[in-house]
């Protein structure tokens, strides 16, 4: 049997790319899953596959804290090497992350193939500094292959999960009638900025008859403080592909996973790059939408500003007062949004992996 152990944690755009390969895995392999204890994959993977979990972060704060945290990372290799050794582990598959670290040098400690997937414009620091120890980086976006020289590279796409791959309905829940639909989402972990300059906007929108699902994420201490019955506040949903299929516009941060989701579904999108991300990655993922006119990019402002306001409405006044336009600029994105979608991501990734299984 091909034992393939998949390590993925902490955000939705490490876990559900990694998911989406899972859901491919031929029923002849045995699959097991790395992460982190108390991160989103201990909710969404514990229940389906077998999760054994590991002490793993980042290096970040003072030279003490790095010290350390490399102690930590010397632990958590050496954790992995006693996993693959104990699992009988052929091949390693990672989205990358601060889990990837010890993931690829336990791996090497072992003498096990890694396949690491990188979905960002900008590839992160564990694959800058760790992807040439590995047998493949399969590639989001083809902008990467010039910072990865030293690294053999494929582009794939970024996986998503099935669902996003068949047509879905809109969920029953979503604000009847016929004003469009706007569907706002900051990531797995929320966006308390990109909320508050949502919430800005929102009262025009509702009132002329536009319809909103807002998802807040968990932190968000204002959830709820507008009532509206156009309008819907939710911190997380299962059932985003129905949402991203009927969207006529989405206002999303630009993690790469959530474009790539965009991209399959087709949804024209305002995208706010959250402005703390590392090497501005997520303001390299806008632009490789925006360039190609499936997406807008508005900059992170305060709410009283207009930016956010002016451009949705823009976009969204003739579908709210039912004027037919000529070259309609949502109709335009969605067909370039298109153009970014990579099908099948997740075969062509098992297909990867497979070349290293060895029975």
């Amino acid at each position: 049997m091909s034992n393939l152990l998949i390590a993925a944690s902490g955000t939705g755009g490490h876990i559900f790319p990694a998911l989406a390969v899972a859901q491919q895995v031929p029923n002849t392999w045995a699959l097991k899953w790395l992460g982190v204890s108390n991160r989103l994959e201990s909710q969404l993977i514990a229940e389906k596959y077998e999760l054994i979990t590991i002490k793993a972060e980042g290096l970040n704060g003072n030279y003490l804290q790095k010290v350390i945290q490399i102690f930590r990372l010397i632990l958590a290799t050496s954790t992995v090497y006693q996993q693959i050794r104990k699992n009988k582990i052929k091949v390693v598959f990672t989205t990358g992350g601060y889990i990837a670290a010890p993931t690829i040098l336990g791996a090497r400690c072992c003498g096990v193939p890694v396949i690491l997937h990188e979905s960002n414009a900008i590839p992160g620091k564990v694959t800058r500094l760790l992807g040439r120890f590995c047998k493949v980086v399969a590639l989001g976006l083809s902008t990467n292959v010039k910072y990865l020289q030293n690294c053999k590279t494929i582009v794939t796409g970024t996986p998503v999960r099935k669902s996003f791959l068949v047509s879905q309905p809109l969920p029953n829940w979503v604000p009847s009638g016929e004003g469009p639909l706007l569907v706002v989402m900051g990531g797995s972990q929320g966006a308390i900025g990109l909320n508050q300059m949502v919430r800005a906007i929102l009262p025009k929108l509702l009132d002329a008859g536009c319809r909103v699902v807002h998802l807040t994420g968990t932190n968000d201490p204002e959830s709820n403080r507008i009532i509206h019955p156009n309008l819907i506040e939710i911190p997380f949903c299962d059932e985003i592909p129905g949402l991203l299929q009927h969207a006529d516009l989405a206002i999303s941060r630009a993690g790469a996973g959530a474009l790539s989701e965009l991209a399959i579904c087709g949804t024209p999108t305002i995208l706010i790059p959250y402005p703390q991300a590392t090497d501005k990655h997520q303001e390299a993922n806008a632009n490789c939408a925006a360039q190609i006119g499936a997406a807008i990019i508005i900059h992170q402002h305060e709410p009283r500003h207009r930016a956010l306001a002016d451009t949705t409405w823009r976009l969204l006044e003739g579908r709210i007062k039912k004027i037919k336009i000529i070259n309609d600029p949502l109709t335009q994105m969605h067909k370039a949004m298109k153009t970014l979608a990579v099908f099948n991501a997740d075969q062509q990734l098992i297909n990867v992996i497979n070349q290293f299984i060895v029975d």
